[in-house]
């Protein structure tokens, strides 16, 4: 029954809600026919599917699915799909693709699961329609932009997050029980995807904006090694060194945000403790960089485009090795002497990278073996340390460029104590 009597807006009739159901799936017919009716083209050679089969195609779904249940609608898919492999095999000598009748197929399901899950379908419909408009775009990045290393490292990143992940343990091992194979492997993989989007970043940026956005987007590679690359871009050209020094101090901008996001993947509690300190330091270091960049965009200087690796298995690697080091001289450290052992244990290892000392300390917070408040000055310690390494950078990259980063670098790390001072100040 298509109208019914309802006690709304005076009792007037209103269309049952199958009407709109069906509404949405004669809608995702036409939004996905629209755009495949753009690209039919014309004569002997055209599509056999346009606007018209994809709306009778996803209506036919959703009517399937009224009249005779997921068994109808199996049986119209299997039609349709039938009908789309004859149209292919009678089309093949023009236009061997099959993403016209794919589409079509997807289309028939998409009108059914409208009956169900109408914004789920929406969204994939939408989904769909914008896969298939950005053909170029795509086909252009597959062949000319992406390179064969990158392509083996987005399979890398891909079998460590679909295959590995799911087969290493989740509980608790080793002494004190300080490991958790699934939660160090999935810290790893969160590392690797945040230096991929420091990479791509990178090459979409090129050159363009010069230095200054390069090294805030290698930041998320590794801070110190940008700082050390800066350094050496500044000993060859004086001309660019406002650029370097810009791009050397933006990149621990990139430090903090990643702190922040592993942070939030591990610890919420320990993001909260260590919000105003972070804030504090990502703020120094932007007014820093950023007066440096206003230098720099005077000048004629420009950051060549990144290409090679995305990331280092064998740097993500050792840093799994690390961290579980870490988590075990952690939790010794801590039987042995309590507070103060984490925080030496964390200060050693901000010397090599602080990212790997703030996780170890909030997977203690997160496992309830420390309190989130006691956090604080052992991610603190490791953030100082760390940028102690960076001065060592900074200093053997030559004394013009070391005298302009090393005043930032410092300020980032007062900064951040002078946050969590405050806190304690307000507790």
């Amino acid at each position: 029954m298509l109208w019914a009597q309802r006690p709304w807006a005076g009792g007037i009739a209103i269309i049952d809600p199958i009407v709109f159901k069906l509404g949405a799936a004669l809608g995702i017919g036409l939004l996905i026919g629209v755009e495949r009716e753009r690209r039919k083209g014309s004569g002997a050679s055209r599509a056999p599917a346009g606007i018209r089969t994809f709306a009778v195609a996803s209506l036919a779904g959703a009517i399937s699915i009224i009249v005779g249940g997921t068994t109808l609608l199996a049986v119209t898919t299997a039609g349709v799909l039938g009908l789309a492999a004859i149209a292919y095999w009678r089309g093949s000598d023009r236009d061997p693709g099959l993403t016209t009748e794919l589409a079509l197929t997807v289309t028939v399901m998409l009108g059914g699961l409208s009956m169900d899950n109408t914004p789920l379908a929406g969204g994939l419909a939408v989904a769909l329609a914008i896969l298939l408009a950005v053909k170029s775009q795509l086909h252009r990045f597959v062949s000319r932009i992406l390179t064969e290393q990158e392509m083996r490292d987005a399979l890398v990143l891909a079998g460590a997050t679909l295959i590995v992940l799911p087969l290493v343990p989740d509980r608790p091992m080793g002494p004190y029980g300080a490991l958790n194979p699934h939660s160090i492997w999935l810290i790893v993989i969160l590392i690797m995807a945040i230096s991929a989007a420091g990479y791509i970043a990178v090459r979409v940026l090129g050159s363009r904006f010069g230095l200054p956005a390069a090294g805030l987007a290698s930041g998320f590679i590794s801070s110190a090694a940008t700082i050390a690359a800066m350094g050496v871009r500044a000993a060859k050209a004086e001309n660019v060194l406002p650029a370097a020094v810009a791009g050397a101090v933006l990149s621990t901008v990139a430090t903090v945000v990643q702190m922040a996001v592993v942070l939030a993947s591990t610890s919420v509690a320990t993001l909260e403790t260590l919000a105003v300190p972070l804030a504090c330091a990502g703020v120094a270091a932007g007014v820093y960089g950023a007066a440096f960049t206003v230098l720099a965009l005077r000048g004629d200087t420009e950051a060549n485009a990144q290409k090679g690796h995305a990331f280092s298995l064998r740097t993500a690697s050792i840093f799994a090795v690390t961290l579980a080091a870490i988590l075990l001289a952690s939790a010794a450290l801590q039987d042995r002497f309590g507070e103060k052992g984490i925080i030496f244990a964390a200060a050693m290892a901000g010397f090599a990278d602080t990212h790997s000392a703030a996780i170890s300390v909030a997977s203690l917070v997160a496992s309830g073996k420390l309190a989130a408040p006691d956090a604080l000055l052992p991610i603190l310690a490791a953030f100082s340390t760390n940028t102690i390494t960076k001065l060592v950078l900074a200093a053997t990259s030559g004394a013009v460029f070391a005298v302009r980063v090393m005043p930032g670098l410092i300020l980032v790390a007062v900064a951040a104590w002078a946050g969590a001072f405050s806190g304690f100040l307000s507790n």
